[in-house]
């Protein structure tokens, strides 16, 4: 899911749809349906799925320190 996220322009909107999709794939993970009525935190909680905004943050900048060296 992101793979050459190095590149992208991070947008407020982009960020959002990553989330949602993020979100979408854990419920599936876990057979989890909306009528549920579970939060999402808790299942990040269940999941242990780090969170995708932070990971794309953290692969754009150790694509910056490769590209400083």
């Amino acid at each position: 899911m992101t793979y050459g996220s190095e590149t992208w322009s991070l947008t407020m909107g982009l960020i959002r749809r990553l989330r949602i999709t993020q979100w979408a794939i854990e419920r599936a993970m876990l057979g989890v349906s909306l009528r549920n009525q579970i939060r999402n935190e808790e299942i990040r909680r269940r999941t242990r799925v780090t969170d995708i905004a932070q990971r794309v943050a953290k692969l754009k900048w150790k694509w910056a320190g490769h590209i400083a060296w």
